[in-house]
């Protein structure tokens, strides 16, 4: 999983959306449980932003060099799923 989240250069800050409550986001709660502590290890330098708030559908977003910026929906993901989307940013070459 380490070599996953060897976040690109270019990568400024990642930051992800999602209800404390909601089935929508339960396979984002998983995969933030799971997976942060490792993300933060490999890349200490780089904000990983958590924000929870009812109602709210589970989203990711990455910030780049010059302002850019993208995110993707996680509604109804799996956690694998999210995995492989949150993989795909971080490598991104924005």
């Amino acid at each position: 999983m380490s070599a996953k989240y060897a976040f690109t250069k270019s990568l400024k800050e990642v930051r992800f959306l999602f209800c404390q409550t909601g089935s929508k986001s339960e396979g984002l709660r998983t995969f933030i449980n799971r997976s942060y502590p490792t993300m933060k290890k490999n890349n200490p330098n780089v904000p990983i932003l958590i924000r929870e708030a009812q109602g709210t559908l589970p989203k990711v977003y990455a910030r780049y060099d010059l302002g850019k910026e993208t995110s993707k929906p996680l509604e109804g993901l799996t956690e694998k799923q999210i995995e492989e989307v949150v993989t795909q940013l971080v490598k991104a070459q924005a």
